[in-house]
């Protein structure tokens, strides 16, 4: 019924329950063995009962029959809630594995590559389903299988004494309904992961729809019934994937209960007569209709459990799949030490696109950060600043070239070991969901526990007092989407854009002693005095460190030791700033358009040349 892979998937799936929970797999065992003998059991003592009134018996000598019959029906009635309370047992240790293994193995990506392929996003919710539930419906199935076959042997036995002619009848019925369930069986793991994406995108919307964040836009633009619709578009093409596939799931087993109902009207039939005849007692009669509901009901049970078996299996290839990828960024079994940076970070001939489909981002960048300086990145949106953070964070590997950091080429590096040594502020910070402190402390989470050290971060970041202020301090939660205390549904705070960026900068900020810091546009949400003042902080905070620093704000980077502008994936001008205005190249046409916004004074000679340009701030992965 299953195909060669079966048994892999099998073994698979039986090895994670009984690591799970070796008690819990046991127990069930047990009890669906018997559960399984519990019916066959029944039969035969009432067969016996029924044929000692019949013979006239007095009732003090059928009471050992009756008694065994009493107990079969009190078995037959607590197994099930044993069995239930294993089963549940098992349930509950075998999610706290799925999900710890399948997250280890997403977490075990060291760089990006997945995380921005939609088609791995769809994997990881199938596995996740898969993983919660799959390996319970595996080892369910199999020991419902389990129980279907001893009861199917029972009552196989009692009608090779009654009517073996009946055997192949029954049999020969349950073939049809073996191929149709395992054909409705890959249909269903078909349309689930062809649903996938169309499910993921009508999550969107539904959570977008009551997102914070969207609220002021879809209200002010009037985007609800828009959303609602797109929202309500994906569920409808699901849910007519799923109709069709219940309205062929309804004739099937309709046309296969049917044939059921033939069979077991033709058996009663000939029982009948066969009684009538006396070729059979009261008692054969009984046994013989039980046995034939028996062998059907188990029969029935054991394709429909193989089929839910091999559904699950072929989810469970889901969740295999994502816990058996490979890393998207090769690490080395001995990866080089990294070492305190000594002389500098150099990119050699660095080429750069996130797949084949799309055109280059860097183009052949040859760049030396040496250690103790600061260099900045300037230059238009999608030129390609961001993905070079990315790459010396070894989020990406070049496609061609390499990058160096002391003379070792970061691919011979651990990734962990290496950022280990970075702190950085991305232009598209997280805000979490947690309180202040924490999300300061994630910035190093082995002092995520050190008040000193959050509070000497935010200070530095300039966001000490407004954290302060908040009603429980640094203790404040800065959500409105959970809180902690039910009597107090106030206490979730939500900060601003502007104070968000400055928790992020203090969250980078927590990485003490680290050899490079990386700033992708820290001040691009504050307003001109508190842009002033962070930049004054982290000016007298850089000394003497190396650092990198990305602004579309040209002012915030002319001091840099270096500034390097990139154009079309190159680098066309490097210098000071005094060296590259002189040069009146493409820096000094960006930064005299941006100083005309604050100085009309400024000669009107340069309007014209840099006309041209634009600044606008983005946050896509190009930039």
């Amino acid at each position: 019924m299953i195909s060669s892979a079966g048994p892999r998937r099998l073994r698979a799936a039986a090895a994670l329950a009984w690591r799970a929970h070796p008690a819990a797999v046991v127990g069930s065992g047990i009890t669906v063995l018997l559960m399984g003998l519990v019916p066959v059991v029944a039969a035969w003592l009432t067969k016996l009962v029924l044929d000692g009134l019949a013979a006239g018996q007095r009732p003090a000598e059928l009471l050992p029959q009756g008694v065994a019959l009493g107990v079969t029906g009190l078995a037959g009635a607590a197994l099930p809630s044993v069995a239930e309370y294993a089963q549940e047992q098992l349930r509950r240790a075998l999610q706290l594995l799925i999900q710890d293994r399948l997250f280890t193995a997403v977490n075990a990506h060291p760089g990006l590559s997945r995380f921005e392929n939609p088609a791995f996003h769809d994997r990881v919710r199938l596995a996740q389903e898969a993983g919660q539930n799959a390996p319970q419906r595996i080892v369910r199935s199999g020991l419902g299988i389990g129980q279907g076959a001893v009861t199917l042997a029972g009552f196989t036995a009692a009608l090779a004494v009654l009517a073996p002619g009946m055997i192949l009848v029954v049999a020969l019925s349950a073939i049809p309904s073996v191929r149709a369930q395992l054909d409705l069986s890959r249909r269903r793991a078909g349309m689930m992961w062809g649903v996938s994406s169309r499910t993921r995108r009508q999550i969107f919307f539904a959570n977008l729809l009551t997102s914070p964040d969207a609220a002021k836009e879809i209200r002010l633009f009037g985007l609800g019934d828009f959303l609602r619709a797109r929202m309500l578009g994906e569920l409808r093409e699901v849910n007519d994937a799923e109709q069709a596939l219940a309205r062929r799931t309804l004739r099937t087993q309709g046309s296969l209960s049917l044939v059921g109902a033939v069979v077991a009207a033709l058996g009663l039939l000939w029982a009948i007569i066969s009684a009538a005849s006396g070729t059979l007692s009261v008692g054969d009669v009984a046994v013989f209709v039980a046995a034939v509901a028996g062998v059907q009901s188990a029969l029935t049970s054991i394709v429909g459990q193989s089929a839910d078996a091999h559904n699950a299996l072929l989810m469970f290839d889901h969740y295999r799949d994502v816990v058996a990828e490979t890393p998207d960024l090769p690490v080395p079994r001995q990866p080089s030490p990294v070492p305190a940076l000594r002389e500098g970070i150099e990119l050699r001939d660095v080429w750069f696109r996130y797949d084949s489909a799309h055109p280059w981002v860097l183009s052949g960048v040859d760049l030396l950060i040496p250690r103790g300086s600061s260099l900045a990145l300037v230059g238009l949106n999608g030129v390609g600043k961001s993905t070079l953070v990315k790459l010396i964070c070894r989020l990406y590997d070049p496609v061609r070239g390499s990058i160096h950091w002391d003379g070792v080429d970061l691919r011979d590096m651990d990734p962990a070991e290496l950022r280990d040594r970075i702190g950085a502020v991305f232009q598209d910070y997280m805000s979490y969901d947690l309180t202040a402190a924490e999300n300061i402390g994630l910035g190093d989470v082995a002092a995520i526990g050190s008040r000193d050290r959050v509070e000497a971060a935010a200070g530095l970041a300039g966001i000490h007092e407004t954290v302060a202020g908040l009603p429980r301090g640094y203790d404040t939660l800065l959500s409105r989407i959970f809180f902690g205390d039910r009597d107090d549904p106030q206490a979730g705070v939500v900060l601003s854009g502007g104070q968000w960026q400055r928790l992020a900068l203090a969250r980078a900020l927590m990485r003490q002693g680290r050899d490079l810091l990386v700033l992708d546009e820290p001040s691009s949400g504050l307003d001109a005095q508190a842009e002033h003042a962070i930049h004054q902080s982290l000016r007298h905070h850089r000394a003497g460190r190396t650092s990198l620093l990305i602004s579309h704000r040209l002012g915030a980077v002319r001091e840099a030791d270096v500034i390097v502008v990139l154009a079309e994936g190159r680098i066309v001008e490097r210098g000071s700033h005094t060296e590259l205005m002189s040069l009146d190249g493409e820096y000094a046409k960006l930064f005299t358009l941006q100083a005309q916004g604050y100085s009309p004074a400024f000669p009107e000679s340069r309007e014209g040349a840099s006309a041209r340009t634009t600044t606008p701030s983005t946050r896509s992965k190009g930039t």
